[in-house]
């Protein structure tokens, strides 16, 4: 896939598939339809009374776009709970440049002025596509999920792409739909015109 740009990443999306490696360490990267997708709708994020105490009293600062590299970094390293990632090499050049041409964003969480907790993902009309997130400290990458759907509900987007169906994000509010019924969405999403910048 030596031809394979961020043009043609994005004529993935639209089309409703993404590519993955099979491991961090695995230079090639195909590219995948699943028969189920999930989705968070976006009037069903569910915040438990405890994620929503923590947020109140939450010492977290939360920032968009500041270190788009770093937060695809901190998603491909190994973690306790993930010995490996579908992140490679090129996947991190892929994404990076989709940021810089304003179709990748990042939310970011810090402690302290540290980097603890993140996502990434990419937009195109009022569809928002997450990729990965991290967390180095307790209820970061909930927190940045969140502050992600709160943006994407004031900047018009219809859509959250969470690709696969984890234990993780099906407590926050993430279903699975059959293709068929995500491919309607995705047309649906592709017309509208969202921002993902509110000011």
């Amino acid at each position: 896939m030596s031809s394979f740009g961020p043009e043609e990443l994005l004529d993935c999306y639209r089309r409703g598939v993404f590519p993955m490696a099979d491991s961090r360490d695995d230079p090639r990267i195909f590219l995948m339809d699943p028969d189920e997708r999930g989705i968070i709708p976006l009037d069903g994020l569910h915040v438990s009374r405890s994620l929503a105490k923590f947020m109140r009293n939450m010492t977290f600062d939360i920032t968009y776009d500041k270190v788009f590299a770093s937060v695809i970094s901190k998603c491909a390293e190994a973690a306790p709970d993930r010995k490996n990632t579908w992140i490679n090499a090129g996947i991190e050049y892929l994404y990076t440049h989709l940021h810089d041409c304003g179709n990748a964003h990042s939310v970011e969480v810090w402690h302290e002025d540290e980097l603890v907790g993140g996502l990434y993902g990419v937009s195109i009309g009022g569809a928002f596509f997450g990729e990965s997130m991290f967390s180095r400290k307790t209820n970061a990458s909930k927190v940045a999920l969140v502050k992600l759907v709160e943006r994407l509900k004031a900047g018009g987007y219809t859509l959250l792409d969470t690709q696969f169906l984890t234990d993780h994000l099906e407590t926050m509010g993430a279903i699975e739909i059959p293709r068929e019924q995500y491919q309607n969405l995705l047309s649906e999403a592709l017309k509208v015109k969202a921002r993902f910048h509110l000011a």
